[in-house]
């Protein structure tokens, strides 16, 4: 749309929240019994999350159009082994017991993915629930719910960073943000019609598709 690519991440960040906060309020219920892991990991998604904010502000427009092709590509990778990482850590799961669970652990891997959600943003999930997969000790239901709301804080820290930038395109952001809603409130319904897998790797195409349309450029 011509949007400069640094405004366009500042704008898709901002636009995201609302599907954020649907995903974690769809778990919320999940979350019941981790409060300790709240309190130690949240803080770190929002320092992560504005810290990442704060490097993509500094980051020249040139630099970061570069950069944009291989983050691309990084998403894509991470959304192509969501699956077999899910079947890892439930496996894991299955082994372990959820009361030796190390939760400081995950604190520095939580924060450094967090940097990278406030950076560029996209895979932040699935980096987030392999780091709680490696350092945690829980069932995937949990983790997973506990993944979305640290999401969540990286997002919302690095969006609210964001709104005082002067870059988020804002007829864009609300337009953006009213299909974040409208998917949330959609893809629960449409997820027993498409087949996931389908669905996923038609992504992963897509965006390869688009940082080798980058790197051309």
């Amino acid at each position: 749309m011509g949007i400069p690519a640094v405004a366009a991440n500042v704008t898709n960040t901002v636009a995201l929240c609302p599907g954020y906060l649907g995903a974690t309020l769809a778990q919320s219920n999940d979350l019941g019994g981790q409060k300790r892991r709240l309190w130690l990991l949240l803080p770190a998604g929002i320092v992560g999350g504005i810290i990442g904010g704060v490097l993509l502000l500094s980051t020249g427009e040139r630099v970061f159009r570069a950069l944009v092709p291989f983050l691309i590509l990084l998403a894509s990778a991470l959304l192509a082994i969501q699956e077999p990482l899910r079947a890892w850590i439930l496996r894991r799961a299955g082994q372990t017991d959820p009361t030796t669970a190390a939760e400081k652990w995950a604190i520095l891997p939580v924060g450094l993915a967090a940097i990278y959600g406030g950076y560029f943003g996209a895979g932040v999930s699935v980096i987030v629930l392999a780091v709680l997969g490696l350092t945690l000790e829980d069932s995937l239901t949990r983790l997973n719910a506990l993944k979305q709301a640290i999401a969540l804080s990286i997002n919302i820290a690095a969006a609210l960073f964001f709104v005082f930038s002067g870059q988020v395109v804002w007829p864009v952001a609300l337009v953006m943000a009213g299909g974040a809603l409208i998917g949330g409130a959609l893809g629960g319904r449409l997820a027993g019609r498409i087949n996931p897998a389908t669905l996923r790797w038609i992504v992963v195409v897509i965006g390869v598709g688009v940082a080798v349309l980058y790197l051309a450029r």
